[in-house]
């Protein structure tokens, strides 16, 4: 099975673009779920000022979207929780988990300090008032998303502690709370290794539980001579212990070919923040094209396993 054959772009891609929101610069890096009679997002919009924020967006059928032109103020319970609202603290790459009937959404941010990116937490049951949990992880950690449920009756989430600077690297950890502000129990998962995932990895849409164990679907960068390539790879891991690695793709799944993944602010990225399993076992996948647009691609569920599997890396 050839790589392409196990996401397959749509036709009309990017779906959503800096035309959807008067004021964007890009829109990216976005997630998705099902929400009603359709479906609720949560972008990443960078404006004029390049101060990423935080949009919500609704959609009748996941493609053609309607985008909040405000961005998202969150609610503070706690006098003193970090000010993630203030105008200078750039909120970006959002993950949306739906758990026990309520969404959380995980972010990226600098919370009251440029000492270095942080993860947020907040919560909504309605995409219209979202309220702040408390920072999930302190800096310097750049990815984060929760599990869809409890795993051996703790929260769960898989994160990315990095170093000083944007780009410095990182390997994927578990960790688990009672209840979603002391996080503990940290467990290595895997890190980079080398080819189209031998600089950094990070963690993508919201893990998928499946017969097989969890299966994620990841980012990996490789470094050239002329910058960063992002491409998605795939994992599975054990349904009980999800820092047992039991299968990891040695070839990527999804590469930048086209050229709205390869133009744009960033070239050469294909970013993965979501992903959502119909009945069918099509998987759609939700993805930023070059730090610019966001774009879609299409697999099934058992494919994407075989692959994973007949391609891994030794565990």
């Amino acid at each position: 099975m050839a790589n392409e054959m196990v996401f397959k772009r749509y036709e009309n891609n990017p779906i959503v673009t800096a035309k959807d929101c008067p004021g964007a610069s890009t829109i990216f890096n976005s997630a998705v779920v099902p929400f009603g009679d359709g479906y609720a997002g949560v972008f990443r919009v960078d404006p004029q000022s390049y101060y990423s924020e935080l949009h919500v967006g609704f959609s009748k059928d996941g493609l053609k979207w309607e985008i909040n032109p405000n961005k998202i103020v969150f609610e503070i319970p706690d006098s003193d929780m970090p000010d993630v609202n203030n105008a200078n603290n750039p909120c970006y790459d959002p993950r949306v988990i739906p758990l026990d009937g309520v969404y959380y959404v995980t972010w990226c941010n600098y919370p009251g300090t440029h000492a270095g990116p942080a993860m947020g937490l907040a919560k909504t049951s309605d995409f219209k008032k979202f309220e702040l949990i408390d920072p999930v992880m302190l800096p310097f950690n750049r990815n984060a998303v929760l599990f869809p449920r409890k795993i051996n009756g703790k929260y769960a989430i898989l994160h990315r502690p990095t170093g000083l600077g944007h780009n410095a690297y990182g390997d994927i950890y578990y960790a688990q709370s009672d209840d979603l502000v002391h996080w503990g129990r940290h467990r290595f998962v895997f890190g980079s290794t080398d080819g189209w995932q031998g600089t950094k990895i990070g963690a993508g849409p919201v893990p998928i539980e499946t017969d097989e164990g969890w299966l994620v679907i990841y980012h990996g960068v490789r470094t050239t001579c002329s910058g960063f390539v992002y491409s998605v790879g795939s994992a599975l891991l054990d349904t009980d212990k999800p820092w047992k690695v039991l299968y990891r793709t040695r070839d990527y799944v999804l590469a930048p070919t086209e050229d709205y993944e390869r133009v744009g602010d960033v070239p050469n990225v294909v970013f993965p923040c979501a992903a959502i399993v119909d009945d069918s076992g099509k998987i759609t996948l939700y993805y930023g094209g070059a730090d610019t647009v966001l774009c879609v691609a299409y697999a099934q569920i058992d494919e994407l396993i075989e692959f994973t599997k007949k391609h891994s890396l030794a565990c």
